[in-house]
């Protein structure tokens, strides 16, 4: 990525995304998904340019748990293959899948190298063996992909905001025992319908999470940062949806123990009433 050359970040979207691209000078443009956060792909063709050097995604996605279709990667793969020969350059797809093994209601993660042949793939094994901390992942490109090399050459210096964290040896060889290992998805799935029953007792309007462990409902009012702080009286820590680039919503996570969530309900009913009568 070099000065001024654009990377398309699809919001509501992980909120580092935008930093990766400053470290580079890049510019960070921002496109909105549609109404249930699924791709628009009259936005994003909207939004390319001969400037677009890649599209970020996240599936299953933080915040918003939704998961994208195999039909929308392919036809995404398909508009960014059009492009690059419209502009004479070629436009890689990112795939950030660190939740790709926490999904419910057997769902599936599309496996984009079948579908999209300039892309690159990222994973962090923190997520689905549950290992908060331990920056162990990895990256992998498409057999295929235009400028391997060159690609390869470039990763060496990309780092996260927080620099280059090294896996401990040890953690480094856990990990490789454990590949055939994973969380059980039905604790978080138990936790999601418990959650998401308790935010439609109270009145909340939100999309339930085909994966990863987020909700992102609409917060009641306009402004998403008032409305937190309502939710920090009655001690509810919610993320103000803005920071994702979805604003007048919420980013709350289900990755707490079951009684924990049940006792937030009657704080989430204050809130919402508070909002209404302010």
């Amino acid at each position: 990525l070099n000065p001024g050359e654009e990377v398309i970040l699809l919001a509501p979207y992980f909120v580092e995304y935008s930093f990766y691209v400053d470290n580079h000078g890049g510019v960070g443009k921002v496109v909105q998904t549609d109404e249930e956060f699924n791709l628009d792909l009259e936005a994003i063709e909207a939004a390319l340019s001969d400037k677009t050097r890649a599209v970020i995604i996240n599936s299953p996605n933080n915040p918003t748990g939704q998961l994208y279709t195999a039909e929308s990667i392919g036809a995404l793969g398909q508009l960014l293959e059009v492009a690059g020969k419209k502009f004479g350059s070629t436009i890689y797809l990112i795939s950030d899948e660190p939740y790709r093994k926490i999904i419910f209601d057997n769902y599936q993660v599309p496996p984009i190298f079948q579908h999209v042949r300039n892309s690159i793939v990222l994973s962090s094994f923190s997520k689905d063996l549950s290992l908060p901390g331990e920056r162990i992942g990895y990256l992998a490109l498409h057999p295929e992909v235009d400028d391997k090399a060159l690609l390869l050459d470039a990763m060496t210096l990309a780092t996260r905001i927080l620099g280059f964290v090294n896996a401990p040896a040890f953690m480094q060889r856990v990990v490789a025992e454990l590949q055939d290992a994973s969380i059980d998805h039905s604790i978080y799935a138990r936790r999601r319908d418990i959650f998401c029953k308790i935010l439609a007792d109270a009145g909340y309007d939100f999309i339930p999470p085909k994966g990863a462990f987020y909700l992102f409902p609409k917060t009641p009012i306009a402004d998403d940062v008032k409305f937190c702080s309502y939710l920090q009286d009655e001690k509810i820590l919610a993320v103000p949806g803005r920071g994702f680039g979805g604003p007048g919503h919420m980013r709350l996570a289900f990755c707490l123990d079951e009684d924990f969530i049940k006792r937030s309900a009657e704080g989430f009913k204050k809130a919402i009433k508070k909002a209404a009568t302010s």
